[in-house]
């Protein structure tokens, strides 16, 4: 069995002239919205395996954020192409994950991860900033995930009611 959290990062800062998108970071709302994500992870006693994220300032600081909050005391794996991927690319840095990692928590960018969520399970909305989506994969060996095997546990988002 092995276990993806795909993440969207949270809010980010208004647009600045002469800042490229890549260089934003969180806003305060971000900030206290990654916490509070993050938090509710840790609250379900979640143990990541790997975090693998954007290495874009927002997707950064939203992956240190949860790191602390879920006492990850190892490296993020920090990858380039999760910056503007697309779907293919997300499923290959996942299925290229070692098969020691049962848990894995995936932050990154819309619309690549909506698209993800919506291949391997099917979601029917778009992902929001700070929203978790958790997938579950009937395998053992990320070389074999696919929609088939794939299980829609939950969708949590800030302010979801």
């Amino acid at each position: 069995m092995k276990k993806l959290y795909i993440v969207r990062h949270a809010l980010k800062e208004l647009e600045q002239l002469d800042q490229d998108d890549y260089d934003r970071a969180l806003s305060q709302s971000g900030i206290d919205d990654a916490k509070l994500m993050a938090q509710r992870l840790a609250a379900k006693g979640i143990k990541a395996d790997l975090i693998v994220s954007s290495p874009a300032k927002r997707t950064k600081e939203t992956s240190e954020i949860f790191a602390e909050a879920l006492n990850y005391d190892k490296s993020i794996m920090y990858n380039e192409v999760l910056y503007m991927a697309y779907v293919n690319e997300l499923i290959e840095t996942i299925t290229y994950t070692f098969d020691t990692v049962d848990t894995m928590i995936l932050i990154a960018h819309n619309p690549s991860l909506t698209a993800l969520a919506i291949t391997l399970v099917g979601l029917k909305e778009k992902i929001a900033m700070g929203g978790i989506v958790e997938v579950e994969f009937n395998c053992d060996s990320w070389i074999d995930i696919s929609k088939e095997n794939a299980k829609f546990i939950s969708y949590d988002y800030p302010n979801k009611k």
